[in-house]
């Protein structure tokens, strides 16, 4: 808290609906930066790992088969805010070479670039977890492609992503 408040504001220090701090940051490391920042003063940077959802169906453009991750600016991105699936996983590498404690990416492309899926996890999926949630939303036959794709390495099973219990446990089979 006391990293947030030092450099938003106490403003920034409310709690949102889901229970967490959300500061006004301006690119997309800075949160990164501030978590890193906060747990090494804290004293707990040897028991904590990172996750993080990325969302990103949520900032890709099918027309142009880019990821925009400035989607959020009133006045339109930057071209050079605008990332090819290669270029998001070098992005996704620069990451992990920055911070040593994110160890889960969950959903880092849209959820039908299963190219790009199964480039990040032949890339680094040996030492980091890629969740793949929208991309398999509980659903056997998507969970079987990424298989046999080698699209990522971990499943979130959400019963009330498939409708029933009989078809998570389907899907988790």
């Amino acid at each position: 808290k006391s990293c947030i408040k030092k450099k938003y504001g106490q403003d920034a220090c409310n709690v949102g609906d889901e229970g967490g701090f959300a500061p006004s940051v301006q690119d997309n490391t800075e949160a990164l930066d501030v978590l890193m920042e906060a747990i090494e003063k804290s004293g707990h940077k040897e028991k904590v790992k990172i996750g993080t959802d990325v969302a990103a169906s949520e900032f890709y453009n099918k027309d142009t088969q880019k990821y925009d991750l400035d989607f959020k600016a009133p006045s339109g991105s930057a071209d050079d805010m605008k990332k090819s699936p290669d270029e998001m996983i070098a992005y996704y590498q620069g990451w992990l070479e920055k911070y040593p404690l994110l160890c889960s990416i969950e959903d880092p492309f849209d959820q039908d670039d299963w190219e790009a899926y199964s480039k990040f996890q032949a890339a680094v999926g040996d030492s980091v977890q890629i969740v793949g949630d929208d991309l398999l939303v509980t659903n056997p036959k998507r969970i079987a492609k990424a298989l046999e794709v080698k699209a990522c390495n971990a499943l979130l099973l959400k019963v009330n992503q498939i409708g029933s219990i009989t078809e998570a446990v389907e899907a988790a089979q």
